[in-house]
């Protein structure tokens, strides 16, 4: 049976999964962070051109895809932008529209125009093309048959949801990055950097957003 995110709201609209007690984005500027950390941590919209392919790790409302895709259009990038994000427990899209509701600047349409009780499969645009894995990162991941150029590392934090910051899926995540292709993340837990160290990538520790004093890049060489 399919599991969905299930939430609980708090004070400015922020959406907090009930499973993980963890918000699905910062309580302070959710955008903001997503630009800094996943944009900026992996040196976007710089590096973007057709058929740059992102993969992520946590869907969640789908912040982080659409600042990516703004950010593409923004930049004027002919051609289109390949996401494709692996989410266990999928947003039902009610909630999702809710959760967006506050970010008026970002293309929302592109992801409410998809038909289905709730955020998962393919959605196709004039320049996007996004896909929802369904399921276990763990069972999912090794299954796909491409390579990201970026990873968003977006799992609820690594003490409340560690299946999402293990050795084995981070060594996934290594196998399925392009040469030359980056990862990037909002914490800096010394047991992701060292498992991203060890799956082959150089990783740097940065300044963080906000409170946050660090956070993690990471280059595939």
């Amino acid at each position: 049976m399919n599991q969905r995110a299930e939430l609980e709201w708090r004070e400015g609209g922020v959406p907090v999964s009930t499973r993980f007690d963890d918000p699905y984005f910062s309580l302070e500027n959710g955008l903001a962070e997503t630009e800094y950390v996943f944009l900026g941590g992996n040196d976007l919209p710089q590096r973007f051109c057709d058929g740059f392919h992102i993969g992520e790790l946590g869907f969640g409302t789908g912040l982080n895809f659409l600042a990516a895709l703004r950010a593409f259009r923004e930049g004027g990038v002919a051609g289109k932008l390949h996401f494709t994000s692996f989410e266990a427990f999928p947003m039902r899209r009610a909630d999702a529209e809710a959760a967006l509701d506050v970010f008026a600047d970002l293309p929302v349409e592109a992801l409410l125009t998809h038909e289905g009780e709730a955020l998962t499969g393919r959605i196709e645009g004039a320049d996007f093309t996004l896909e929802i894995v369904e399921g276990d990162a763990r069972e999912t991941l090794p299954k796909w048959q491409d390579k990201a150029d970026a990873w968003f590392l977006d799992g609820f934090a690594p003490a409340k949801n560690p299946e999402l910051w293990g050795e084995d899926l981070l060594a996934e995540v290594a196998r399925h990055t392009a040469p030359g292709g980056t990862a990037a993340t909002y914490t800096a837990a010394g047991h992701v950097r060292r498992a991203l160290q060890a799956a082959g990538f150089e990783v740097t520790r940065r300044a963080g957003f906000g409170r946050k004093r660090h956070m993690t890049t990471a280059r595939m060489p």
